[in-house]
């Protein structure tokens, strides 16, 4: 990853001007009559992981409600290119960004590390987990022996899933891995082409519900504590919050505020995402969004928050495990300083 950092960072600079123009929640004339009523607002450009769905709601709200203006800011949401939100942003071509804790890992290690930190979790606990058809006997890690998984090939992933079918008895050799990115968890489940998906079930959990696809199901957060990590969080760049902390407190000071209101409004706040993202399934949106409301800050005292104790945990099997080329720092790459507290 830090390797290709500069090839990624050109082809990302080519890919925001693009995805700007094409991917931004706003139109090129509705963005230029903004500038020209708010010459005063300050441009900030957020990137985010995927397309829209409700993890991003907040943000929605936020533009829609006239938080970020109220709070000075004229934010521009725009879609990621290949390489995801973290190249972006490391290289001050966008502020802030959507990340995850388990993906940054490689990003944060070693000398080369990039200069990215997490400044809020969207989501306070780990939501994803293993999916699979209801009754053929993986509703526990150790009855995916013998039944296929759909894997990213991801080193963190696959050491995560050896991880938990070992600790309930399970080898993991005799787990059929199919390389395989699944975009649509309900059509792969029920054609068979799969047994087994890694899913966040806020998103396809409930999409199986809707479709009524009977499923079982179990989160990696229930069987080890270590996996309750942060997934996803924004990301903003080291060199924009020692420069622009008042900037990055307006920011997050608005972010908060659409996930306060999306939790107290779940059905308001999925219209909203729903007009800024017409191409989404309303019902998915609205059955999603009442699944999140309880999820967004859970038992923590206030939105956004990260428990040192977890986010550190999570490295610690990370690096006991050599996951990534250098050992992940303890105790830094994310920060609730510029949250409203």
């Amino acid at each position: 990853m830090k390797k290709r950092f500069a090839a990624a960072l050109l082809a990302a600079s080519v890919a925001l001007s693009v995805t700007a123009c094409g991917g931004s929640t706003k139109s090129s004339a509705d963005t230029a009559a903004a500038k020209e009523e708010n010459k005063e607002l300050e441009e900030i450009t957020f990137v985010l992981d995927w397309t829209p769905n409700t993890n991003h709601t907040g943000l929605y709200v936020a533009q829609e409600k006239g938080y970020f203006e109220e709070a000075g800011l004229d934010v521009e949401i725009v879609q990621p290119p290949e390489d995801g939100a973290v190249v972006l942003v490391a290289s001050g071509k966008a502020e802030f960004g959507v990340s995850f804790q388990d993906s940054l890992a490689p990003a944060l290690a070693g000398d080369s590390a990039l200069p990215v930190t997490a400044v809020a979790s969207i989501i306070q606990h780990n939501t994803s987990g293993i999916i699979s058809r209801k009754g053929e006997g993986m509703d526990t890690p150790k009855g995916l022996e013998g039944h296929s998984y759909a894997t990213w090939n991801g080193g963190i992933e696959l050491a995560t899933l050896q991880h938990v079918v070992e600790a309930d008895g399970g080898n993991f050799d005799n787990v059929e891995l199919i390389p395989s990115t699944v975009t649509d968890e309900v059509s792969a489940l029920k054609t068979n082409s799969v047994d087994s998906i890694w899913i966040f079930y806020a998103w396809a959990g409930v999409k199986t519900e809707l479709e009524e696809l009977e499923t079982d199901y179990f989160a990696f957060a229930d069987i080890d504590p270590v996996f309750d990590y942060y997934t996803p969080v924004i990301i903003s760049g080291n060199k924009f919050l020692e420069e622009n902390p008042d900037t990055a407190k307006a920011f997050l000071s608005a972010v908060t505020k659409g996930y306060e209101f999306a939790i107290e409004n779940p059905e308001e706040a999925a219209e909203i995402l729903v007009a800024a993202a017409p191409e989404l399934d309303k019902e998915l949106v609205l059955a999603s969004q009442q699944y999140l409301a309880d999820q967004y800050q859970a038992d923590a005292g206030y939105w956004g928050y990260m428990d040192p104790e977890r986010w550190n945990n999570f490295y610690s099997w990370v690096n006991e495990n050599q996951l990534t080329e250098d050992e992940v720092p303890l105790d830094t790459g994310f920060t609730n300083e510029y949250l409203p507290q």
